[in-house]
């Protein structure tokens, strides 16, 4: 069977899938969908995603950091965030985020995100861990600061920019990771096309970005093949190729 790996996904956060994550974790690894990598979005979430992780014999990995909406509430505490951690490595951790900045929403203030990015940076270094970027409407910003620092491993989760901007991600070493975004925003077509196979991750973002043709439903990593076969075509290549690429792709970053 052709196997892939969601990269970012929230099925173990209890705010969405209250009934638990496991249903939709057995039902993705079912699919094909082999590793999947549960992305905490503040200190609950993260605290749920290293629970999950650890009931799990395999194939499922933690990501941990504080989302830029909650750096207002966050930041005060986290220095008490991090000490926890730090306490975490070598329990199926492999990164830290989803962290960033967002001016989309300015859910908190800017300089508040800015700081607390530049910690979970500086943590995700000290730890020698990749990190999974979350930047919307902000890149103006962000690219100072990532330059401020060296050695950062990382992928622009749900990336929907121009290729300009891609380009420069890719210029420092960032991976790229595509959703179900791209099978319904068809004006991404030439960024995703361009993407080079060895940058590419997949990722589904659940329960969010349900990709098209089942747009409505809550989104489950089991629709990862969904995704790749849309990318595959997009590209020119068989799914087996973009499955043997992205696969390589994640042991390189995460592994």
């Amino acid at each position: 069977m052709i196997s892939f790996t969601d990269t970012h996904c929230h099925i173990h956060d209890l705010e969405f899938f209250p009934g638990g994550g496991d249903e939709p974790y057995e039902q993705g690894c079912a699919a094909g969908v082999r590793r999947q990598f549960l992305v905490g979005t503040d200190s609950r979430s993260s605290e749920e995603a290293v629970r999950f992780c650890a009931d799990k014999d395999g194939g499922a990995y933690a990501v941990i950091g504080i989302h830029p909406h909650e750096a207002e509430k966050e930041l005060p505490g986290s220095a008490e965030f991090l000490r926890w951690c730090r306490a975490q490595t070598g329990k199926k951790l492999v990164g830290i985020g989803e962290i960033g900045l967002d001016y989309h929403y300015d859910h908190s203030p800017r300089e508040q995100q800015i700081a607390l990015l530049e910690k979970q940076i500086e943590l995700a270094l000290e730890l020698q861990l990749p990190v999974s970027f979350h930047v919307r409407a902000a890149f103006d910003d962000f690219w100072p600061l990532f330059d401020n620092f060296h050695g950062i491993r990382g992928v622009l989760h749900s990336f929907t920019d121009t290729v300009e901007t891609m380009e420069k991600g890719l210029e420092r070493g960032l991976f790229i990771g595509v959703n179900g975004i791209a099978t319904f925003a068809r004006d991404r077509d030439e960024t995703t096309k361009n993407i080079p196979l060895d940058r590419i991750l997949l990722e589904t973002d659940a329960p969010f970005l349900t990709p098209a043709p089942i747009r409505g439903k809550i989104n489950v990593p089991g629709n990862i093949p969904l995704i790749a076969s849309y990318v595959a075509e997009l590209r020119g290549i068989t799914v087996e190729e973009l499955s043997q690429g992205t696969e390589r792709n994640v042991d390189r970053l995460f592994f």
